[in-house]
């Protein structure tokens, strides 16, 4: 865990002499105004970095919104900072203005967040934030100090209650053993509205035997604050490390989360620094068993791994959560989840960790009463999921975006996830207990939605299109296309369980149309002559539908909507998509540009976080990222999900630089598939 100073100047020195280090982010030039965070988490927990030392941005808590501020809906809650500190030396506080040297490292590999930094000629110091995978509802902060010079360290650990927060209360406990003394800061508040209880609690590591520790002392400096604090003389040279352990939970995770916020900050205190940290980076080397290896382009390399380390920080196993558009980096889209999730991330963790995928479809199915409420609001049958859900699955949308009530093709979205779950899986048991009730149920939907005409064809009128420029049309070309794929995929995983095929839904499916212009480009909806789109809508009916499969439809589809997507204010995803399908049409030049022009112009300082669009300031865009990944898998990799699962197709170029490209730890068994020059 510790790094010296001569190691992280190695460190530097490699990587200019050999290009960008695959797993590290090194941050040199750090100032506040030009600064976007990146987070560490633990797919529960995200922790944004501050250009301030010892700060963090946010603290995301997945599953934790309360209804404040925007729209009248549920939004994510900025929670408790139990990691915050301050740190002085010999009286004088640590600031970035007496501070020389100021780095920070990302470490993908290890999910940590490091910083060091000289302070004058007394300390050199690094700090790292973690948010530890084993523990979804804990983190840690270790300090770790070098003294030039005999001097007196004293470090604060602050909770400061969020502001909207009420009725705060505010605890110190101190629990004493032979074997241990544990010193609990603790703070406990009522969400905006009083919806939820919210609770945090920290603790000191120290590395003396117990009864040796430092003195903790706690003070109240005013109604909103308290803090601990400690103070140990070091002599020079006398290398110290000292950590915080903080946890944070609210009434939505635990129907006791005061009691049980100190419980598992106590937890982590007596599991110590070793093993936090081994078991931390244990299950993280398990993660990167899945991994993208890019052999020829060490930036495009380290971007993919930064891709790879976002997917796995936002989600987690066994928590049914899915994730939104901005993932745990902030309070971004009000932390809801969208078709963001189904479509562009989702494939992608598929493809990676099925386990971890399997929980974004168990929130899906978890929702499934309450689409059948929406669907029975809306007069329809069936299950009509929302464009915007959070923890209730009804409806979040701000009743101002007309996307709320009409961007029904969310609905066969969460029907294809499910159904590319089994896919992968080939799991019939979750077919039949989750995947088939959310087939069955959202192709029952799509049979009350349809309207009929005399000559048999069925329509799908008054929608906002996938692309969301087009609002209350006719035919959109990709609804009616997820609607047919959802219908047809409902029929066949009833002829896979035994169960009923309901007649309809292959006819409605066959009747369903796909409009054109007389010159055969596939329209975009009924109403459409040519105006710009906001991102990818046609063109998804060639991947991931795969309803149109025709090289030369496919190309035309392409030439005709890709200079309809303006430069500014589209989001990432749709350039990932174009260079998916030129590289499975081989035009290696036209995939390499779309590639770099999907995340390339979106990413931010210090730590090439992506926004949403180019030039954008709302990172992380973790949407963006996962149709990037499908470019990289799914495109230049040439896999393809089907109905006996993954397989690598032949189709599929690389950019012209790269010599190579490794997929490893695909799907259930792991497998490994490669492409080469």
């Amino acid at each position: 865990m510790a790094r010296t100073n001569l190691s992280l100047i190695f460190l530097f020195l490699f990587a200019s002499l050999w290009g960008q280090n695959p797993w590290k982010i090194i941050a040199t030039d750090i100032h506040p105004d030009n600064y976007y965070g990146v987070t560490v988490g633990n797919g529960m927990l995200g922790i944004v970095s501050s250009p301030y030392p010892f700060r963090t941005d946010n603290v995301v808590l997945a599953g934790s919104y309360d209804k404040y501020g925007r729209g009248r809906v549920s939004n994510f809650l900025n929670g408790f900072n139990m990691l915050n500190a301050s740190v002085s030396i010999d009286g004088e506080n640590i600031s970035r203005s007496n501070i020389s040297g100021f780095t920070q490292t990302l470490d993908m590999k290890s999910a940590m967040h490091t910083s060091h930094f000289s302070f004058g000629e007394k300390a050199n110091i690094i700090y790292s934030y973690l948010a530890l995978r084993q523990l979804p509802y804990c983190a840690l902060l270790v300090v770790e100090v070098e003294p030039k010079v005999d001097l007196t360290l004293s470090a604060v650990n602050i909770q400061e209650i969020p502001d909207a927060f009420r009725d705060g209360q505010m605890y110190y406990n101190e629990i004493n053993r032979r074997h241990a003394a544990i010193k609990l800061l603790t703070t406990q508040a009522n969400s905006p509205t009083g919806r939820l209880t919210v609770c945090a609690s920290s603790t000191f590591l120290f590395p003396e035997k117990a009864g040796e520790e430092p003195r903790v002392i706690h003070n109240t400096p005013n109604a909103n604050s308290h803090q601990m604090r400690f103070s140990r003389k070091l002599q020079k040279g006398e290398k110290y490390r000292f950590c915080v352990a903080g946890s944070t939970l609210t009434s939505a995770h635990h129907p006791d989360p005061m009691n049980e916020v100190e419980r598992l900050t106590v937890f982590a205190h007596l599991e110590g620094y070793e093993r936090l940290i081994e078991r931390h980076l244990s299950q993280w080397d398990e993660l990167w068993q899945s991994d993208i290896l890019v052999e020829g382009d060490a930036q495009a390399q380290q971007d993919i791994h930064n891709m790879i380390y976002h997917l796995y920080s936002f989600v987690r196993e066994g928590s049914a959560l899915s994730i939104s558009p901005m993932g745990l980096s902030g309070l971004g889209y009000n932390g809801h989840v969208f078709w963001d999730a189904d479509t562009w991330t989702f494939p992608a963790l598929l493809m990676l960790k099925p386990q971890l995928a399997k929980s974004m479809i168990e929130y899906r199915f978890d929702r499934l009463p309450t689409a059948r409420v929406n669907a029975f609001e809306h007069g329809f049958r069936g299950a009509m999921f929302p464009w915007e859900s959070a923890d209730s699955g009804f409806e979040e949308t701000p009743v101002w975006a007309l996307a709320g009530t009409f961007e029904h093709h969310i609905t066969g979205c969460v029907a294809l996830a499910a159904w590319n779950y089994y896919r992968v899986t080939q799991d019939k048991d979750w077919l039949k207990q989750k995947g088939f009730p959310i087939l069955k149920a959202t192709a029952d939907f799509w049979l009350s939605r349809v309207e009929k005409e005399n000559d048999g064809t069925y329509h799908i009128r008054n929608v906002v299109a996938a692309d969301e420029w087009a609002e209350n049309v006719d035919d959109n070309a990709y609804t009616n296309g997820v609607a047919k794929l959802n219908l047809m995929a409902a029929s066949e995983a009833a002829k896979l369980l035994g169960e009923t095929v309901v007649p309809a839904w292959n006819k409605v499916a066959e009747g369903l149309v796909i409009l054109s212009f007389p010159d055969g480009v596939t329209r975009e909806h009924a109403q459409y002559e040519g105006a710009n789109i906001k991102q990818a809508d046609v063109n998804l009916l060639a991947y991931p539908l795969r309803l149109i499969t025709d090289p030369a439809q496919i190309e035309k589809d392409l030439a005709y909507y890709e200079t309809r997507v303006p430069e500014k204010n589209t989001p990432a995803m749709t350039q990932a998509i174009f260079s998916l399908l030129y590289s499975r049409l081989g035009n290696v030049d036209k995939a390499t540009h779309f590639f770099k022009d999907a995340y390339l112009p979106n990413l931010n300082p210090p730590f090439r976080v992506i926004a949403e669009t180019k030039g954008g300031v709302n990172p992380y865009f973790i949407t963006g990222a996962g149709g990037v990944l499908q470019a990289v898998m799914m495109g230049f990799g040439g896999l393809a999900i089907t109905d006996n699962g993954i397989i690598q197709e032949k189709t599929g170029v690389l950019p012209l630089h790269w010599k190579a490209l490794t997929l490893k730890g695909i799907g259930i068994k792991g497998e490994v598939y490669s492409r080469k020059k």
